[in-house]
């Protein structure tokens, strides 16, 4: 089963990295690969330095986001990267507004990528989703305010799979929410809420037995 997922899985990707839907994005998709996973991250779209990095989250706001996780769940970025399935809300880079800042994506665009997501979540039938930033987390529920929200776990239903839902703030320098009340304590407490969900503690055990038996081969050696 878990190697019929795993490709259904890997020729998503393949497909996904192929699309050129919209024609205002000003990138190719960006993708994490083919994870198989209890877990999503949901980010929002990338910015002009993934596509040429080819990783999400792979700047500024990633580095803030992987301190995140280390902090609170003891997963360092590379456990993150090969234990967690990134998606977003729009896969390329969408390019920058008349002032300068990264081009909020166009409805159309939005929902052009919302198929991708759906068929993600069908076929990993995830756990647990962490939508980060308010235009990921307005994809699963409403959200006129990040403190209506955030330091909340929700039960989601998208595309036939219910699941957990735990939003985080965007970790971007764009905005400092996150680092002033009350947003700094609801984000801190949304990422113990994480940190406490099954199935993060089952990857950060299982993160933490691959970084012992890695530990135990180099003294054998």
């Amino acid at each position: 089963m878990n190697e019929a997922k795993q490709t259904k899985l890997t020729r998503h990707v393949a497909r996904l990295l192929r699309c050129r839907r919209c024609p205002r994005m000003r990138s190719t998709p960006v993708s994490g690969g083919p994870i198989m996973s209890d877990v999503m991250i949901v980010g929002q779209a990338p910015g002009p330095r993934e596509p040429m990095l080819k990783r999400p989250f792979a700047h500024t706001a990633g580095k803030t986001l992987f301190r995140w996780f280390e902090q609170f769940s003891g997963m360092n970025e590379v456990a993150v990267r090969s234990r967690i399935y990134f998606a977003a809300v729009c896969r390329c880079f969408p390019g920058k507004n008349s002032t300068g800042s990264d081009r909020v994506p166009a409805p159309d665009e939005i929902r052009n990528c919302a198929l991708w997501m759906d068929d993600e979540i069908r076929i990993l039938r995830p756990h647990l989703i962490i939508p980060i930033g308010r235009l990921a987390i307005l994809q699963f529920i409403d959200c006129a305010k990040l403190e209506n929200v955030i330091g909340r776990t929700f039960r989601v239903t998208r595309s036939g799979h219910r699941f957990d839902l735990i939003p985080l703030p965007h970790p971007s320098g764009a905005s400092p929410w996150h680092k002033i009340p009350p947003g700094k304590a609801l984000t801190e407490h949304a990422l113990k809420l994480v940190a406490r969900h099954p199935a993060i503690e089952r990857l950060s055990r299982a993160a933490q037995r691959s970084t012992r038996g890695a530990l135990e081969s180099l003294r054998a050696v």
